[in-house]
């Protein structure tokens, strides 16, 4: 059975071969005048079939990295790790909170569990003595004077 494609081929190489000639403005034959001709050969049709070929449109995802902050100027401290083989990932980061503690995430995801972090604090809690309450005296204020406004 033909397909659509080679119908196409077979058709255009039947044109080509009872064109005999092929010739043109602007061609090889110089600047601006008409090209010289040339002789167009058919070619017998040849038939190509292409093996169907097993394409993996992804890679196989693996990786890991590590990265930190330790900028004494700003007091920014943060590190990260993580690393994947496939579906399963695993890291950790931790940062120093602004009361001075350290939050540390540890983290796994993967396709049976999902994705599950633990979160641990260690160090000060140091918090800021709050500020005095300003405590205002209270006002009296005077009842409306509603009038309907007759007299």
């Amino acid at each position: 059975m033909i397909g659509l494609t080679q119908l196409l081929c077979a058709a255009a190489l039947v044109a080509v071969a009872q064109a005999g000639v092929i010739g043109g403005y602007g061609g090889y034959g110089g600047y601006g005048g008409y090209a010289a001709p040339v002789a167009v050969h058919a070619a017998p049709a040849v038939a190509v079939k292409a093996a169907p070929v097993a394409v993996d449109y992804y890679a196989y995802p693996k990786y890991s990295f590590n990265y930190g902050v330790h900028d004494a100027h700003t007091g920014d401290v943060k590190n990260q790790w993580e690393e994947r083989d496939g579906d399963v990932v695993k890291g950790e980061y931790s940062l120093v909170e602004p009361d001075g503690s350290v939050r540390t995430v540890t983290y796994t995801a993967d396709a049976h569990n999902g994705f599950n972090a633990v979160v641990h604090r260690t160090g000060p809690n140091v918090h800021p003595a709050p500020a005095p309450a300003i405590v205002k005296a209270p006002v009296a204020l005077a009842a409306p004077a509603y009038s309907h406004g007759y007299h």
